[in-house]
């Protein structure tokens, strides 16, 4: 038997069976696409065993065992070796023993990339052929955004970035607005995605689109730049003390009229206090009118007198009337009618008890 190796092809021409597909053994594709490899073969004569067909995926560690995707034997296809790929592998031919091996995987995946080796055998002839398939990934839609002050004279950068893509992935920066040309200023790292703008001016003002490529797609975002002057801080500061000053003297005023007011309601209360002190309480009226029956029964006392008694009355009697009362007019002090009382009761008064002579019903004195 003479077998032949040529990178990845082994062809033993000797046993008759012959691989004859001849396309690239090297293959990319993109994530969600489907792949077809090729694996094309002949039989001679001599080859009169049975058929077997076995797709296999060559593990990328030596130590590992490999895997198989799909079989053909015994005029039977078997598709569900490999749980990874079942569902999305099977043979292009419907009756692979006509010469046709060829594999279809579809719905590719990142993770189906590796090696894959077709062996058909037919006793006593054998042989194989490997292919590589490299499963990429587009890039996923950049997200864009300006990282800094958009302010004059300010450092900016402008940051763009897949989360998913296939390595190597590549950013470009263009501008979509004005004249479309970037600010002189710009810098660009077309691997990190971004575009630093140093001491930015009014002019970088636009709009921007970054591009995120790869060797099977583009994806694209865009950013809106509005480069303005700085706030006046001087301007913030004064405004802030001024309210400030405003505040105090706000507060400074409630403070004195609450003052002013509390002062005013003592200085009320004082006076009210003082008027209260300089009106006299008021007299008994027991007092009083003791001292108007002392002074009516000394009274009815002199009106009864005689002549002949009025020896019996000094002036001292008068002097125990208090002054007030006696310089009382008569309109104030109401005279009580004269009464008939004991002489203890009215010496106990204070009365002078005077004797009274007798009349007959004449007038005439007994």
């Amino acid at each position: 038997m003479c077998c032949q190796e040529t990178g990845f092809s082994t062809y033993c021409s000797a046993c008759g069976l012959q691989i004859t597909s001849t396309g690239p053994t090297s293959i990319e594709k993109a994530s969600g696409e489907t792949v077809k490899l090729e694996c094309q073969f002949t039989l001679a004569a001599d080859d009169s065993g049975p058929l077997d067909i076995e797709w296999s995926l060559q593990p990328s560690d030596n130590q590992k065992e490999e895997k198989v995707v799909i079989v053909y034997s015994g005029d039977r296809a078997f598709e569900h070796y490999y749980d990874p790929l079942k569902g999305r592998v099977h043979f292009n031919s419907p009756d692979p023993k006509n010469g046709d091996a060829s594999m279809n995987i579809m719905g590719l995946k990142a993770t189906d990339t590796g090696t894959y080796q077709c062996k058909v055998k037919k006793v006593p002839g054998i042989s194989s052929r490997k292919f590589l398939l490299t499963v990429m990934v587009r890039p996923s839609k950049p997200r864009c955004y300006a990282d800094g002050q958009t302010q004059v004279g300010k450092d900016m950068v402008l940051r763009c970035s897949s989360v998913e893509g296939t390595k190597p992935l590549q950013y470009v920066w263009e501008r979509t607005t004005g004249n479309k040309l970037l600010p002189p200023q710009a810098v660009l790292d077309p691997v990190e995605g971004t575009m630093s703008l140093r001491n930015a001016t009014e002019a970088a003002s636009g709009t921007y689109r970054c591009l995120a490529k790869n060797r099977i797609g583009t994806e694209e975002c865009t950013v809106m730049v509005n480069v303005t002057q700085p706030p006046n801080t001087a301007g913030i500061i004064a405004a802030a003390v001024i309210c400030v000053l405003l505040l105090l003297i706000l507060i400074a005023l409630i403070i004195f009229c609450c003052c002013r007011n509390r002062q005013k309601k003592k200085y009320e209360k004082e006076i009210a206090y003082e008027i209260r002190e300089d009106v006299p309480p008021p007299k008994s009226r027991v007092s009083t009118a003791r001292s108007f029956t002392s002074v009516g029964s000394q009274r009815s006392s002199l009106g009864s007198m005689s002549p002949s008694n009025l020896h019996e009355y000094t002036k001292p009697q008068y002097d125990k009337i208090p002054n007030d009362e006696y310089e009382r007019p008569p309109s104030h002090a109401p005279i009580p009618p004269p009464s008939r009382m004991a002489g203890p009761n009215l010496s106990r008064m204070g009365a002078i008890p005077v004797m009274v002579p007798a009349q007959n019903r004449d007038g005439s004195i007994v």
